[in-house]
């Protein structure tokens, strides 16, 4: 088994008002002198920054989330010798890595396997249709006061912001009509300082800025200006005054032309932007699910550059229970070649800009789909099996945990519960689940995942 050692995490410094005349600004200043006092000098600081310049300086997390459950028998788990009730009417191809073979509708991601891990055995799902238990890691039920709070939420907790005016959280999800996809990521007993800004909110044809439309971005020279020089003065006000950290953030995002510039896809080469497919800003199957426009995907990408540690994005609408609004197959074949070419595409775009040590990547759903195909032709929901992709973050890429029965039931090899991707996010982002807690409403430190029973994937990291 191949083991890959995480990096130590070089403390990078925050660009933070105000300046003296030749560009240091004060607590910058006073930080380096500290450093230089703890037996770092100035010109080793200089050089480590120098060798990390490539480095993206914090590390973030982008969660893919299925609204509805994905088929992982049509997908990554194909049983092509169980019954034609079971296997369905897809065929399995071969991927780059000897042995595995995924959806034949899938061929980009075929190509892609060395870059990306392929976990079949995920389980310790609910049935019920949320977003909830893929952005908490828990399930919705005697939750304590306040709820569970989300991953986001809870790195916004620890970690808080990386740049100054860049929320840590975000969610891309539309508005949808099942309010349990829509989810995106509540702070829970964190309260409101650390729930996720969502731009994208109120409609899914264009993502806003508080009213500022991302077709107003090509003429606005004079409102960045405006920006940037109300952003001076909200600097002033909270060095002078002092602000409470949810105001803090508020105005940041209310007056940071940065993430006006992370949402504007206008600035990416029109190659890279053909590259991942575009897509439809219409709501995807039966009308009440999130879109597939894979545009999402290259902002999140432009999201964690700017500075967001996390960027969540419902995708799709993968519940497929039959007519009369398609089979399970029709609506795949609607779905699988946008997912394929889009999720491709943000691997090579994380690998190709150097973001895999940095930025983790899971792809998944709330649970699997039924191994017996109903009498409507759609699959119904089956918590007790499903699976995930993970690229990214130290993630050890090339490689297939875990498996399933002939028919993919149950898992047979490496069982992987939910709780177990969550402590590997947490683990690439630098935070030990072992050790790592946050007060709930009554002050009770609350660890992040059951540590008694669940780690991180050793296989993976």
């Amino acid at each position: 088994m191949v083991v890959i050692l995480m990096k130590k995490v070089h403390v990078m410094s925050h660009r933070l008002p105000p300046q003296f005349c030749d560009g240091l600004n004060r607590r910058s200043f006073l930080r380096a002198g500290g450093l230089a006092m703890g037996g770092l000098t100035l010109p080793e600081l200089l050089r480590a920054q120098g060798e990390n310049r490539d480095r993206l300086g914090h590390k973030a997390c982008i969660m893919i989330f299925l609204a509805g459950g994905p088929p992982h028998q049509d997908m990554f788990d194909l049983k092509p010798d169980a019954p034609s009730e079971i296997r369905g009417e897809f065929s399995p191809i071969s991927t780059n890595l000897p042995g595995v073979q995924i959806c034949e509708h899938l061929p980009q991601l075929a190509t892609r396997m060395h870059r990306y891990s392929l976990i079949r055995s995920i389980y310790g799902a609910k049935d019920r249709h949320d977003a909830f238990q893929c952005l908490t890691g828990r399930l919705n039920e005697n939750q304590p006061v306040g709820g569970w709070p989300s991953l986001g939420s809870v790195i916004s907790k620890i970690r808080g912001t990386a740049k100054r005016g860049i929320p840590p959280f975000i969610s891309l999800n539309p508005k949808m009509k099942v309010s349990g996809w829509s989810n995106p990521g509540d702070a829970g007993f964190l309260g409101k300082t650390h729930s996720p800004f969502t731009p994208n909110a109120d409609g899914a044809a264009n993502l806003d800025l508080q009213g500022i439309d991302v077709s107003q971005f090509q003429s606005r020279t004079a409102l960045l200006a405006d920006l940037d020089r109300m952003k001076r003065q909200v600097d002033k006000i909270i060095e002078l005054e002092g602000v409470d950290a949810f105001t803090e953030q508020a105005l940041g995002i209310l007056t940071s032309s940065k993430l006006a510039d992370a949402l504007d896809i206008t600035k990416e080469n029109p190659k890279l932007v053909e590259r991942y497919g575009g897509g439809s800003y219409e709501y995807a199957g039966y009308g009440d699910g999130a879109c597939l426009h894979n545009d999402y995907f290259i902002k999140a990408r432009r999201l964690v550059e700017a500075g967001v540690r996390t960027v969540t994005v419902a995708y799709g609408r993968w519940d497929w229970h039959g007519q009369p609004h398609g089979t399970n197959f029709e609506n795949a074949r609607d779905h699988l070649p946008f997912f394929d070419q889009g999720v491709s595409a943000l691997i090579d775009d994380i690998y190709d800009r150097g973001l895999d040590r940095d930025v983790s990547v899971v792809v998944w759903g709330e649970f699997g789909r039924t191994p017996r195909i109903n009498a409507k032709g759609g699959r119904d929901h089956w918590p007790r099996a499903s699976f995930a992709l993970m690229f990214g973050g130290g993630v050890q890429p090339g490689q297939v945990i875990g498996a399933t029965n002939k028919y993919a039931e149950e898992p047979t090899e490496r069982p992987v519960h939910i709780q177990e991707v969550f402590a590997t996010l947490y683990h690439n982002l630098g935070i030990d689940t072992e050790t790592a807690t946050v007060n709930d409403f009554s002050g009770r430190p609350r660890y992040l995942v059951d540590h008694t029973q669940y780690g991180k994937i050793d296989e993976l990291v």
